[in-house]
């Protein structure tokens, strides 16, 4: 790794505090040896922060022909992360593995001119109140990064859209002018892995071809005796403490899942930091990026308003299209999510969950979005995507929510 790269890795990971070595009264030599012996730690830090766990015997090992445009890890975060000129890049949270949640942004912060919480704006039967969103402010669109850290095709779409708002061209050296140019257009926030602490314990940097139990194992977690926890008992401990035999990457080192945390007194510190960018940016539209066995696909929010389901749905259908045009795998017309009334009877079965919560607390049109992960099962025998085409499919579905989020907007004013 060059040095001058390394350096800003460095600074940014392990020094997020302005500390003035010139100002400690301390000699030259003694401040020489000092930085070398902070430096000592931090490369020892790094060493340790992105060691991922190994692989149980027995257990596939990793894919060995993963390209090098598929860049899911941590330190692929860091090193774009380090070459980044045109946007801003700040830590808003510390993971409790002791690992950063980073935010990058692009765009100037427009003046909303908010006097009141999106809730209470509401309730004064004006949204303006809280966010003068007009056709002099930009688009804000907020993308959130895996929550779940074995989710990782997340990770791998937005370091390769940071690369795209940086030069134009995504990993391969395709070009990207049309989305470059709409990321221009807009206030863009980033927030390229919202779990490090999962990603970090997830020994697998592709799942391609991979049995999807070894997503449900390192995923979801195991039990003392070894069996899985599997979905949806995975979330019926949590915190995820007690009987655990591996902690599955779906949550941080707290055992805390992100997506299904306690939203009104978050637990974990990267919920909060999720929550306030929300709160205070305004975001028009913002996704939460997941992954799953099956055609990729935008989840209808739950628990929120129906304008905004239908919203969102509309959304859906077009980039639904757009995957079929661009010969990509897609979702039956038959299957696409169609808003719903949740729970009409006991027992309830629809949670509140984190999308729900970012749309309560701002008014943006948020959802999960599903890209496929190219697993395999006993019903899909065989991956249906490539790993370029799981690439494709994050990168159009960025393209097509900025499309949306310039042509479509509702205007607060």
């Amino acid at each position: 790794m060059e040095m001058n790269k390394l350096k800003k890795i460095l600074l940014r990971r392990y020094w997020p505090i302005n500390l003035k070595i010139d100002r400690l009264k301390i000699t030259n030599l003694k401040k020489t040896a000092f930085i070398f012996y902070i430096i000592l730690i931090c490369l020892g830090s790094i060493n340790k922060s992105y060691s991922q766990v190994p692989i149980d015997v027995g257990d596939p090992p990793n894919n060995t022909d993963i390209p090098g445009y598929f860049k899911s890890r941590l330190i692929d975060i860091e090193n774009e992360l380090a070459e980044i000129k045109k946007g801003i890049v700040e830590i808003v949270a510390t993971s409790p593995g002791g690992l950063p949640v980073y935010a990058v942004y692009y765009g100037e912060k427009d003046n909303l001119h908010s006097q009141a919480n999106y809730n209470s704006a509401v309730a004064a039967k004006n949204p303006a109140f809280y966010a003068k969103k007009s056709s002099s402010t930009k688009p804000v669109v907020f993308f959130i990064g895996p929550v779940h850290g074995q989710e990782v095709e997340g990770i791998v779409g937005l370091v390769n859209l940071i690369h795209v708002a940086e030069t134009g061209l995504d990993y391969r050296g395709k070009g990207w002018n049309s989305l470059k140019g709409k990321l221009e257009k807009c206030r863009i926030i980033i927030i390229p892995c919202a779990n490090p602490d999962g990603r970090k314990r997830c020994p697998y940097d592709s799942f391609m071809g991979l049995h999807e139990n070894m997503v449900t194992k390192y995923g979801q977690g195991t039990r003392k005796d070894g069996s899985m926890w599997g979905w949806p008992l995975a979330k019926s401990n949590h915190p995820m403490k007690g009987d655990v035999g591996i902690l599955g990457s779906y949550y941080n080192d707290d055992g805390i899942n992100i997506m299904q945390d306690e939203f009104f007194n978050p637990m974990a510190k990267e919920t909060k930091a999720i929550l306030e960018i929300a709160r205070t940016e305004a975001p028009d539209i913002t996704v939460s990026l997941h992954s799953h066995e099956t055609p990729p696909a935008i989840y209808n929010p739950e628990y929120t308003a129906w304008f905004i389901k239908d919203r969102v749905f509309n959304l859906e259908k077009r980039l639904n299209s757009r995957y079929k045009i661009e010969k990509l795998s897609y979702t039956p017309d038959d299957l696409l999510q169609v808003p719903k009334k949740e729970d009409e009877k006991f027992p309830p079965q629809t949670s509140f969950n984190l999308v729900c919560a970012l749309h309560h607390i701002s008014g943006t049109m948020a959802f999960v979005f599903e890209c496929n992960d190219g697993t395999i099962s006993d019903r899909i025998p065989k991956s249906f995507v490539t790993y370029e085409n799981i690439l494709d499919i994050e990168l159009i579905l960025y393209d097509e929510m900025l499309d949306y989020a310039l042509k479509e907007r509702l205007l607060w004013d």
